[in-house]
């Protein structure tokens, strides 16, 4: 990871686990153009770091993230189109760079997480709630939409449930959030962090590339024909293995010890 100092976000690192958290708690965590800017740097960092097994997003302070700053929306106001779409896509890529990451990606959630708050637990493989956490897709109510974070949520919740909460604009539970599959898990507040920390050994102990390979099948099947996915499912196998991760991991299966990725 590059040693680079950023003024919205902390990015610490313990072991093979980076922690992102987002600081700006006086605002809620809310972001703003600088934030956008800075997390794309971090995860184009994060993609090549060999030394970065699972991310970890949370918030600093009691939100995870309540969406676009205020003070950032009355700049907005006077943007001319050419520059809303310059925001806007930097948003747009952000979120994609998040899901498509070759990485576990967490969401510990730690309290509210509202419009694009929502956003970023949808882009995240895997979300834990606080049971005080809140949801919300209330950018209707202002007379907006959610744009660039309805392919990942869409993709989290399904259709049914994204017409009804982008359509209402409705805040959700933490238990309504996990009923619709948009956070996998509740916890107390004070045992969320215990919670993550056993997921990250979870995850730990699987093949880093492995792992890579589940995230380009869950990007690009269900985008595939089916022609399409004959072939590519059969060469990706095929090629782990005999990759040497494939093949040290049936070694140790076979020879009931643990794979050499496990420390």
């Amino acid at each position: 990871m590059k040693d680079t100092q950023y003024s919205t976000i902390v990015p610490r690192q313990e072991g093979r686990v980076l922690w992102v958290i987002l600081n700006r708690p006086q605002v809620h965590n809310a972001f703003n153009a600088h934030m956008i800017d800075e997390m794309n740097a971090l995860f184009d960092d994060i993609k090549g770091a060999e030394d970065v097994r699972v991310v970890v997003l949370t918030g600093e302070g009691k939100s995870f993230c309540a969406g676009a700053d205020l003070n950032w929306m009355r700049e907005i106001v006077n943007y001319s189109f050419e520059q809303n779409m310059e925001e806007s896509l930097n948003i747009a890529e952000l979120m994609q760079k998040i899901y498509a990451l070759p990485k576990p990606t967490v969401a510990m959630v730690n309290g509210a997480a509202i419009g694009g708050g929502t956003g970023f637990v949808s882009a995240c493989d895997i979300a834990y709630a606080a049971d005080s956490a809140r949801f919300g897709l209330s950018e209707v109510k202002i007379g907006l939409v959610p744009a660039a974070i309805s392919p990942f949520v869409i993709r989290k919740i399904g259709e049914s449930m994204a017409r009804e909460y982008f359509l209402t604009g409705q805040r959700l539970t933490a238990e309504r959030a996990l009923a619709i599959g948009l956070v996998n898990a509740v916890y107390p507040g004070d045992e969320l962090k215990s919670a993550v920390d056993g997921l990250i050994e979870n995850l730990l102990t699987s093949g880093p590339e492995a792992i890579a390979s589940c995230k380009e099948l869950l990007y690009k099947v269900p985008r595939m024909r089916t022609a399409e996915v004959k072939e590519f499912t059969a060469r990706m196998i095929a090629e782990l293995r005999v990759s040497a991760e494939g093949q040290e991991g049936m070694a140790a299966f076979l020879e009931k010890r643990k794979p050499n990725w496990i420390e």
